[in-house]
C-alpha cells in the first residue's frame, strides 16, 4: 500500500500550499509534509484539492435512524422537548444488532461526507427492561465494532445519566435505558478501556448534562476518569435550550455554564456541547478555560435551540468544532454552511466566518473546526502536518462547480456550492483509503442493513 501522495494544492495548518508531498509510516502518522516538491515515483497523486479530514466531535448514531421522522406537529407548539419524547419511543425498542447495523451505516455515510472521526455521545446503556446485559458494555462495544468496521476514528464518551430535572428529580420511564449509578460508571469505563487501547480508540466520559448529573455525582465521576486517564476528554450538553438555563437559574442562581466552570476542573479536556444561550461574561470564561465550544448546527436548527454568537467565543481565543448529533444531516460541508449562514441571518452580515489570517470564510472554518475537533477527541488529529494522523480529503477537481477554480476557492464552492458529498474524491483515514470515488467499500451492504434494522424498528412502534 502507497504511503505517500501528492497533492498540486493542501491546505496546511497554516493555510494552503502547493505541490505538498504527504508521506506517513506503518502506523498511519505523518513523517512528511513538503510543500514546494516534486512529484516522486511512488507516490499516488490526488485528483485535487487535499483538505484535512473533519473531526465529527458529536454524535448519537442511533438517532439516524429516525432522522425525518419528527417533521410532523405533535403539539401545539413544538420543540426540543416535544422531539425528545418522540425520541424516547424509538430508544425503547433499540437492540445490540440495530444499534451496530445503524452506526455502521451511519459511520461509512460520515466517512463519505468528510468526517474521518466520530466522538460517540453513548448513553443507552441497558437492555429494553432498563436492567443491565449481562456484558454491561453490550451497547458500547457494538459502536466500536461499528467504527471498526468502516475504519472510521473513534472516541467513545459512555454518558452518566442520573436524574431527569435539576435538584435531583427522579428519571422518568422513557429514560430507564440510561440511568447509572457513578460507580457502575466508572466500572464500565474499567472494562472499556482495554477494548477501546486495543482498537486504536480514545476512552473518554459524558456526564450528559447539569440536570441530569447531580453535583456529587460529577464530581466523583470526574476524579474516578481522571485516575483512568487524567487527559480522558470529557464532554458534556449545556445550556442547549432557554428552559434548561431558566430551570438552572431557579436551581443554583446560576446560568449553566457559570455554575459549571465555578464548581467543575474545566479545561482544555472538556467539550461544552451546544453552549447555546450564554451571557458575556460565560462566553468569555468559558473560551478562558480551554474548552472547546462543540456546536451542531445542522441539529440545532432542526431543533429550533438558537443561534450561538460565534464572533463572541472567537473574540475571545475560544476552540470550537462541529458535530452531526442527531444526524438529520450527516455531511461536514454542510454543518459548516449552516454554522456561517446562522450568523449571517443573526448579524445581518456576510462572511462573518472569515478571519484576518484566512479571508476566505470555508478555509478559515475548516481549519478552526479541525483543531477544535481534534481537541475534543483526544486525538492526534489537528490537520496535515508531521506527527498528526494522516486523515484527509480529496476533493474531486473534476467535479462541476469545482472545474477550472484555484484551490481557496474549490473548498468555498464544496461548502458553499455544491452538493456537499459530491465533491469529494477520496478520504483516507490514518494512512488508509476508506472511501474512493466518492463511495465506501460497505456502501452497498451496510445501507441495507440499516433499513433493515430500521424497518423493523419502525414495525415494532
Amino acid at each position: 500500500m502507497t504511503r505517500t501522495l501528492f497533492a498540486a494544492d493542501a491546505l496546511l495548518p497554516g493555510g494552503w500550499a502547493s505541490n505538498v508531498l504527504l508521506s506517513w509510516n506503518d502506523a498511519g502518522q505523518l513523517t512528511q509534509v513538503q510543500s514546494s516538491a516534486q512529484p516522486v515515483s511512488s507516490a499516488q497523486v490526488a485528483n485535487g484539492p487535499v483538505i484535512p479530514g473533519m473531526p465529527n466531535l458529536h454524535s448519537h448514531a442511533f438517532q439516524r435512524a429516525f432522522a425525518g421522522l419528527t417533521e410532523h406537529r405533535a403539539e401545539q407548539q413544538d420543540s426540543f422537548w416535544s422531539w425528545r419524547t418522540l425520541m424516547y419511543r424509538f430508544a425503547a425498542r433499540l437492540g445490540p444488532q440495530h444499534m451496530e447495523a445503524i452506526a455502521t451505516w451511519l459511520y461509512a455515510e460520515m466517512l463519505e461526507a468528510g468526517y474521518t472521526s466520530v466522538c460517540e455521545f453513548q448513553y443507552v446503556h441497558h437492555d429494553t427492561d432498563g436492567r443491565p446485559y449481562a456484558d454491561d458494555a453490550t451497547l458500547s462495544l457494538a459502536l466500536l465494532r461499528a467504527a471498526q468496521t468502516v475504519g472510521i476514528g473513534f472516541t467513545l464518551l459512555p454518558v452518566l445519566y442520573q436524574t431527569s430535572g435539576f435538584g435531583g428529580l427522579p428519571p422518568n420511564e422513557g429514560q430507564r435505558r440510561f440511568i447509572r449509578s457513578t460507580d457502575s460508571m466508572l466500572r464500565l469505563l474499567d472494562t472499556l478501556k482495554p477494548a477501546c487501547d486495543a482498537a486504536g480508540a480514545r476512552l473518554g466520559l459524558a456526564p450528559h448534562s447539569l440536570r441530569a448529573v447531580p453535583p456529587d455525582a460529577l464530581r466523583e465521576a470526574v476524579a474516578g476518569l481522571e485516575a483512568i486517564d487524567r487527559s480522558a476528554p470529557i464532554h458534556i450538553h449545556i445550556a442547549e435550550q432557554t428552559k434548561e438555563v431558566d430551570d438552572c437559574v431557579a436551581w443554583s442562581g446560576q446560568r449553566p455554564v457559570a455554575w459549571l466552570l465555578d464548581h467543575a476542573p474545566v479545561d482544555a479536556r472538556w467539550c461544552l456541547v451546544h453552549a447555546t444561550h450564554m451571557d458575556a461574561a460565560e462566553y468569555a470564561g468559558g473560551a478562558k478555560s480551554g474548552a472547546v465550544a462543540g456546536l451542531c448546527p445542522t441539529t440545532e436548527a432542526n431543533l429550533g435551540d438558537g443561534i450561538f454568537d460565534f464572533p463572541a467565543w472567537r473574540h475571545h481565543g475560544g476552540a470550537w468544532g462541529v458535530g452531526s448529533d442527531s444526524h438529520a444531516t450527516v455531511n461536514a460541508a454542510e454543518e459548516l454552511l449552516m454554522l456561517e449562514y446562522s450568523q449571517r441571518l443573526g448579524k445581518r452580515q456576510r462572511n462573518v466566518g472569515a478571519s484576518a489570517a484566512q479571508p476566505h470564510v470555508a478555509t478559515a472554518l475548516t481549519l478552526e473546526a479541525v483543531r477544535g475537533g481534534a481537541q475534543a477527541s483526544g486525538r492526534a488529529i489537528g490537520g496535515l502536518a508531521v506527527g498528526e494522523q494522516a486523515d484527509f480529503v480529496v476533493l474531486d477537481a473534476a467535479q462541476l462547480a469545482l472545474q477550472g477554480l484555484a484551490a481557496p476557492d474549490m473548498l468555498s464552492s464544496h461548502v458553499f456550492a455544491s452538493h456537499r458529498t459530491s465533491a469529494i474524491d477520496a478520504v483516507w483515514v490514518s494512512g488508509r483509503p476508506r472511501v474512493v470515488a466518492g463511495r465506501h467499500a460497505f456502501h452497498n451492504e451496510a445501507a441495507a442493513a440499516f433499513v433493515a434494522a430500521r424497518s423493523q424498528l419502525l414495525l415494532e412502534n
